[in-house]
């Protein structure tokens, strides 16, 4: 029996990169799997249909609660209530903080936070009611690194860690656990397209392992925490960036 058989999970940002990797993982071990994203996220319910899950996708602005709300109530008609939550969805603009307007930070700590309170506002009181939740957010190893152009980056991604600790602690009472994963820079579509394609040879350079990261060498982790092998793990932050932490 596959270790997610009967399970549930919502993932932000699935219509791609790390979100779609992992939709892919937990469908392998047997979840149904849901994909909020502001994309269409066909290509990933194809992969979690081939492997043998049922999938359900809708376009969702996870900054606004009534889009979410909505989501949720389409989610639960189609898949059944969740048990797994995965807060994936995020932003990286690189920008000096000379230039950074207010718009720009209030969008970003909307995208990278704001969203993730909403989330877990919607579907962490059924799981609490059940007795077994899983909730895992995805914050950045750039919260322990000198990074230039990325103060309203890396701001969010040091509350992300703050917020998952802080919920973890009022949830664990319940059988709930929050955890937070930490990659370093990841090769993706995303990336592969933006101004960080330029760190592509310097990062892995400062790793132990000394290769770029790709989404799956995430999904691992990630199959890990929300099983029942990670029950006794809660409030933690799991580095999996090759070891370019080393403290």
């Amino acid at each position: 029996m596959k270790r997610l058989s009967g399970r549930v999970a919502v993932i932000t940002g699935g219509a791609s990169g790390i979100g779609q990797a992992f939709a892919k993982r937990l469908a392998e071990d047997g979840a149904a799997v849901a994909v909020a994203d502001i994309k269409p996220a066909t290509d990933t319910g194809a992969m979690v249909e081939a492997a043998g899950g049922r999938f359900f996708c809708q376009i969702c602005d996870v900054t606004d609660p009534a889009a979410i709300a909505a989501f949720a109530t389409a989610l639960r008609a189609a898949l059944g209530e969740p048990d797994i939550l995965v807060n994936n969805v995020g932003i990286f603009p690189l920008k000096p903080f000379a230039d950074i307007s207010f718009a720009d930070w209030r969008q970003i700590q909307s995208i990278n936070v704001d969203s993730m309170f909403l989330f877990a506002k919607e579907f962490a009181p059924a799981m609490q009611a059940k007795g077994w939740g899983r909730i895992v957010n995805m914050t950045s190893t750039v919260n322990w690194l000198m990074i230039p152009n990325y103060v309203h980056y890396i701001t969010t991604k040091a509350a992300v860690i703050g917020f998952t600790r802080g919920l973890a602690n009022e949830l664990g009472r319940f059988g709930v656990t929050v955890n937070a994963i930490a990659p370093a820079l990841v090769r993706n579509a995303t990336t592969e397209a933006s101004e960080l394609a330029g760190m592509f040879e310097a990062i892995p350079a400062m790793q132990a392992i000394p290769r770029l990261e790709e989404p799956a060498d995430l999904v691992g982790a990630l199959s890990f925490l929300v099983s029942d092998d990670a029950a006794f793990v809660t409030g933690q932050t799991l580095a999996v960036d090759g070891g370019l932490t080393k403290g």
